[in-house]
């Protein structure tokens, strides 16, 4: 086992930062859909979500990522939202 992940410490290499960029513009070009509005959906879920929960922003991921399919690999869209607490209505 790697000692620096045990303990929390993760390196990432400047190889591997420039792959996930990549494989983010690919799974951007293969949905067919504008950065515009990638950052219009994720406003959108997280406006949603917030008149149900309260929400840390800071610590919110949203991707769009791809499945593993038999059928092959399609764009998916995932989401990190830490949610504080339920709001009262």
């Amino acid at each position: 086992m790697d000692l620096l992940k045990m303990l929390g410490i993760n390196r990432t290499s400047s190889k591997d930062i420039a792959k996930d960029r990549l494989r983010l513009i690919l799974i951007n070009d293969r949905a067919a859909l504008s950065p515009d509005v990638i950052d219009n959906i994720k406003r959108e879920i997280l406006d949603v979500i917030s008149k149900y929960v309260e929400i840390d922003n800071s610590e919110v991921e949203i991707e769009l990522t791809k499945t593993n399919e038999d059928n092959g690999n399609f764009p998916a869209l995932v989401a990190n939202i830490p949610i504080r607490k339920a709001k009262s209505r």
